[in-house]
């Protein structure tokens, strides 16, 4: 099976990495198709890569594996569409379902979304898991991270490691909601804030906290966000994806003024965090129950294979229905495809 990695955002990268490592452990051929305006940013530069779509187009793939909404409808190939984010999104969705020849799903309840939709459609939809979460699962019992963790309890003198990761969307972040309290919680001896901000987060906001005086937090300049999540003891976010991918790994999460839907987690106003993430330091396993509902429902599945799920399930789709030679495009998409890849 011919593949194309198809990226048109940064966030694109991690999604299709495992899927990348899958083809190539295969022994498939596969290319990246990276936008001119990423092209620096590639960080497997070691892999087959172009910014080219007339090689695209000359490739003639089998199979487009796309992590975004757009994909040219003139590129061959059976055009398989990966969630970027576990958050649920049915103005997206519905966007985007006369597009797409299949839907690969992170688990039953976005299951369930599609094939609905399915029944007024014309694609295929297949729960395989998110390829995405492989990483942090494959890592779970690195003895690395177990070290990691050690070390910055004991430099910084600590009982507990919190993840702060708020949303860069200035219309959810928390950042400038809770700084007083990251900094009023981080002179806590017990506690160490690890700070990871989105790539794109306002810099104002970030030299704010970088200038904080204060001993317990860390900035984080790894955006190895699995390693990162499996030191933290806990999460404080706000509307973001990561608050489910944290609620995955049955660890405890608190945001604030969430957006997110099926909350099965502590969500308060900035007011309130202070005492409730101290009281869930101390009872970590409060809201257990409740976990293990996301856990069920989002993605259940916890043995790293999902970008073998995912690459079997388009072989297996491409051996019964063959690739399509074209999918019906309305008028409108077409032009805004036409002039959204004109320069590439």
């Amino acid at each position: 099976m011919k593949t194309v990695l198809f990226c048109t955002q940064p966030y694109s990268f991690l999604i299709l990495k495992p899927l990348a490592d899958e083809l190539e452990k295969r022994g498939e051929e596969f290319v990246w198709y990276i936008t001119p305006e990423l092209f620096n940013d590639f960080p497997y530069k070691q892999m087959m890569h172009t910014n080219s779509l007339k090689y695209i187009q000359e490739f003639q793939s089998d199979a487009i594996f796309v992590p975004t909404n757009d994909v040219p409808y003139w590129l061959r190939g059976l055009k398989v569409h990966i969630f970027n984010s576990l958050i649920e999104d049915m103005d997206e969705y519905l966007e985007m379902v006369n597009y797409f020849d299949l839907y690969l799903t992170p688990g039953p309840h976005f299951t369930e979304i599609f094939e609905k939709l399915s029944e007024e459609h014309n694609f295929g939809v297949v729960e395989t898991g998110w390829s995405k979460l492989d990483t942090l699962f494959l890592i779970a019992n690195d003895d690395n991270i177990t070290w990691e963790r050690h070390k910055l309890l004991q430099e910084y003198g600590v009982k507990h490691i919190v993840l702060y990761a708020p949303s860069s969307n200035p219309k959810w972040t928390s950042a400038n909601k809770i700084k007083d309290i990251i900094v009023k919680l981080s002179s806590h001896k017990d506690i160490l804030f690890m700070v990871l901000f989105e790539e794109d987060m306002d810099k104002s906001i970030v030299q704010e906290y970088k200038e904080v005086e204060a001993k317990n937090i860390l900035i984080l300049e790894d955006f190895n966000i699995s390693k990162n999540m499996h030191i933290a003891d806990v999460m404080v976010g706000d509307t973001s994806s990561l608050v489910y991918e944290f609620t995955l790994l049955d660890k405890p999460v608190l945001t604030v003024d969430t957006e997110l839907k099926d909350i099965t987690w502590s969500n308060q106003g900035a007011s309130g965090i202070y005492l409730t993430l101290i009281r869930t330091l101390e009872n970590s396993s409060s809201v257990r129950n409740k976990r293990e509902q996301t856990i069920k429902n989002y993605h259940p599945y916890r043995d790293g294979k999902s970008a073998q799920r995912v690459i079997d399930a388009t072989e297996q789709y491409i051996k019964e229905h063959g690739v399509p030679e074209e999918r019906k495009v309305s008028f409108f998409k077409k032009l805004k495809l036409k002039k959204k890849f004109k320069n590439n």
